[in-house]
């Protein structure tokens, strides 16, 4: 099964808060995990998925690009990337948004860190109406804003 992780780059989660949320994702059948390699809630997801992986050997980390000259500082911490097709059509800041939006699609789940309105909220929106198995970090915003 996969897993998407979506929130706000000014995360303040330690990494192993998360590796306790991640590693009942894991018992629920979660595998593969793909990461837009954007902000501190990623950082700290990527971390926690790559120092799990002595734990879970099994478990799988993707960095999903939305353009080829995208730049990660923590890509050293992926198994591999993925750039999905057709993104090339894009400019860079709707390319990151449809990024997004294929990482929702191609899961099962997602790992939540959103708490109010911007560009993470919105992918969580998709989520929730794509029917995603949900893990949360913190209180959600109000669903209406999505729906």
């Amino acid at each position: 099964m996969r897993a998407v992780f979506i929130g706000h780059s000014d995360c303040q989660l330690s990494v192993e808060t998360v590796k306790g949320e991640i590693r009942k994702m894991i018992a629920d059948g979660v595998d593969k995990f793909y990461n837009g390699g954007m902000g501190g809630f990623d950082a700290v997801c990527a971390r926690a998925v790559y120092e799990l992986k002595d734990e879970f050997p099994q478990i799988e980390s993707l960095l999903v690009i939305p353009y080829l000259s995208f730049k990660c500082s923590f890509s050293n911490l992926f198994d591999g990337s993925i750039y999905p097709e057709g993104l090339e059509r894009f400019y860079y800041k709707a390319a990151i948004l449809k990024r997004n939006d294929y990482m929702v699609d191609n899961s099962e789940a997602a790992l939540c860190y959103v708490y109010t309105v911007g560009g993470a909220a919105k992918t969580y929106g998709r989520a929730v109406n794509k029917g995603l198995t949900l893990y949360h970090l913190c209180q959600p915003p109000k669903l209406d804003y999505f729906l």
